[in-house]
């Protein structure tokens, strides 16, 4: 399959693109490190709905631009206009929120590529991505209490399911930047390579989950997602449901039979 011509959203800021089935998005911002503005945020939300609705994605990728940052947090110079008292700020989360709710509750699996500093609202990014790759050059932290800001429920629930509320508190209380070998050891990202194979690396493992059934993987999403609710919460018929689908499904039929006939299953994702 091959890659689609780029589109351009938020006057450039993110770029949005298709290759061999994995979609890609691009924080491009590399002057700012990839600081996110309010038009970047909801031009991440129209990129993310594009590829979520395009039947020839099955992966998505979130990459920062250059290699300093992948997103190093929000925007500070816009504070003024956007974030300075408690009823802006609202507004502003609100908005930001929106897309960041479209990437929690994403139905397609998503990596997060990360060079460089993934700071604040990067981090939240990052964290609600389900598998985290790191380049060496990775820094991380939150540094919300050296601005004065409550970082917020979701993203706190995110980072303790994480790392646990020990390192959780840590973060949140210093402020501090850890390395990717630190964030590897704690649980923050899933693995460390060198910069220069970062991207092929990433690559390869989002090429690998297009080719497997996309229902399977459907249902493990789906299923991990409720596993972290509290259990009342958690909606047990969601997981029942997309079990039977699975066994139901055409892709069922041809797994077994490539595995019978020793080839590659051409799965349909139904």
């Amino acid at each position: 399959m091959a890659d689609t011509s780029e589109q351009s959203l938020a006057d450039g800021k993110i770029l949005q693109r298709v290759v061999d089935g994995v979609g890609v998005v691009t924080f491009n911002n590399p002057d700012k490190r990839n600081a996110m503005s309010l038009e970047m945020w909801e031009g991440f939300g129209e990129a993310l709905a594009a590829l979520r609705d395009d039947p020839a994605v099955r992966v998505v990728i979130l990459v920062g631009a250059g290699d300093k940052a992948f997103v190093s947090g929000a925007d500070i110079s816009q504070f003024e206009k956007t974030r300075h008292n408690a009823e802006a700020s609202e507004e502003y989360s609100r908005r930001s929120e929106a897309q960041r709710a479209l990437l929690a509750s994403y139905p397609k699996p998503t990596i997060a590529c990360i060079r460089g500093f993934c700071l604040g609202g990067g981090m939240q990014v990052a964290m609600l991505a389900d598998i985290r790759i790191a380049g060496k050059s990775g820094q991380f932290g939150i540094p919300a209490a050296k601005l004065g800001i409550a970082y917020g429920y979701q993203g706190l629930r995110n980072l303790v399911s994480l790392v646990g509320p020990s390192w959780a508190r840590l973060i949140m209380y210093t402020g501090m930047r850890i390395d990717s070998a630190e964030a590897l050891r704690i649980g923050l990202v899933d693995r460390v390579l060198p910069d220069a194979e970062l991207w092929d690396a990433t690559m390869e493992i989002a090429r690998t989950i297009s080719t497997n059934a996309p229902l399977a993987i459907k249902a493990a999403k789906i299923t991990i997602a409720e596993v972290l609710k509290d259990p009342a919460e958690r909606d047990m018929a969601a997981i029942r449901q997309i079990g039977i689908d699975c066994m139901d499904s055409e892709d069922f039929r041809e797994g077994r039979r490539a595995f019978m006939d020793k080839r590659k299953p051409q799965f349909k994702g139904r």
